[in-house]
């Protein structure tokens, strides 16, 4: 009866610990709280962490409007009324007809770009009879008026024609994800967003089409690529000006992180079309049917970013709050029908948490080779002591 007593003694602390260790289990476990059963939050006032169970009326709240294929006046507008206005550095060709003593013969080995008149630096040209013209900022309609009025003054009815021989002056840039990134110049023909990423070879593999970036005049405006060519959204383009640049990201942001119990923990990338939940796990292999809670599936995003894509104004709840907890439920699996709903986004966690039979069966798995080795020693020390 000593002997019992003795390793009772010893075995109780770890009894103890057994029962204190439910939530620092051997690897990783989310409690989420699979205990609710509606779409109301749960405030975790200490972690300021909003839980939400997913249904069918949450998707529909948070679902964002799809692109659809529209029309965009405002650029018809800009591409009927353009004009292009002269530099410096550009080149024209000035001809006088039935005068050829003042217009610059090309010749059969110059091109119009070396027999044209070179714009300067200060924005002028110089030119037989009427000397300095200032053309910088004007279109050659203005600057075809303005000679032709000067030259009256030395030749009877002035037949005035003037042209850009090369565009110098002004330029856009195309960087990033694309076939031949570099600048492109802007011209008498007008240059949209469209035009310049197929002038630069088109998109490359890794190119991330949904955040392509145009910067003007210090701003930036973030444009959907995936709208634009997939879906027809012409609102999304642009007419480019001088100083552009358009920035194509590569697809390294768009991450996500799949982990708990799936067959294949991993980091997966969003591709062009987007990813569903159901999409993520299945990428990591799907659950893994011997260990997973199929009550606890989650995805943590942090809540700025959950701010920022249903373009919510920050109160001062959404300011203090780290992350909004999605919980889906698919135990049920017409379940799986809301997790193809569910949108994922960049450096969302998706989590599967582990079933408690299996929670349980860890602890047991660590402590046994612990209570063998106490067991053992207890055992040692009855022989030593011939109890």
């Amino acid at each position: 009866m000593k002997i019992i007593n003795k390793k009772i003694k010893v075995l109780v602390p770890f009894v103890l610990l057994l029962s204190l260790s439910g939530c620092a289990l051997p690897g990783q476990h989310f409690d989420g709280g699979s205990e609710i059963e509606n779409q109301e939050q749960v405030d975790n006032t200490e972690l300021n962490v909003f839980v939400y169970t997913l249904t069918p009326k949450l998707l529909r709240e948070m679902a964002l409007p799809a692109p659809t294929a529209l029309a965009n006046p405002e650029l018809d507008t800009q591409i009927s009324q353009y004009e292009y206005f002269i530099g410096a550095a550009d080149i024209l060709n000035v001809t006088i007809w039935d005068h050829p003593e003042l217009t610059i013969p090309a010749g059969s080995y110059r091109s119009a770009t070396d027999s044209g008149n070179w714009v300067r630096a200060d924005g002028r040209i110089f030119y037989p009879y009427i000397g300095f013209v200032h053309v910088a900022g004007k279109s050659v309609v203005e600057i075809r008026q303005e000679m032709a009025t000067r030259l009256a003054k030395y030749i009877e009815s002035p037949q005035v024609d003037v042209n850009v021989a090369n565009f110098r002056s002004q330029k856009a840039y195309v960087t990033g994800e694309v076939t031949k990134p570099g600048s492109q110049p802007i011209t008498n023909v007008p240059l949209t967003l469209l035009d310049a990423i197929n002038h630069a070879g088109g998109l490359a593999s890794d190119a991330d089409w949904r955040n392509v970036v145009l910067s003007r005049n210090g701003k930036d405006e973030v444009i959907s690529l995936y709208a634009l060519m997939q879906k027809g959204d012409l609102t999304q383009n642009r007419l480019l000006q001088n100083g552009d640049i358009v920035h194509i990201p590569r697809n390294d942001g768009q991450k996500v992180f799949v982990m708990g119990e799936v067959i294949q923990p991993k980091t997966v990338k969003i591709d062009r079309a987007g990813m569903s939940l159901t999409e993520a796990l299945s990428e990591a292999g799907g659950l893994n049917q011997m260990t997973a809670n199929a009550t606890g599936v989650f995805v943590i995003r942090s809540a700025h970013q959950d701010a920022a894509n249903h373009h919510q104004t920050q109160t001062e709840q959404t300011s203090n709050t780290i992350a909004n907890v999605y919980q889906l439920d698919i135990s049920n699996p017409t379940s799986m029908i809301m997790g193809t709903e569910f949108d994922i986004q960049p450096y969302d966690i998706v989590y599967v948490t582990a079933a408690p039979i299996t929670r349980w069966d860890r602890v047991i798995r660590q402590l046994v080779p612990t209570i063998s080795g106490v067991n053992d020693l207890t055992e040692s020390i009855t022989r030593i002591k011939g109890w």
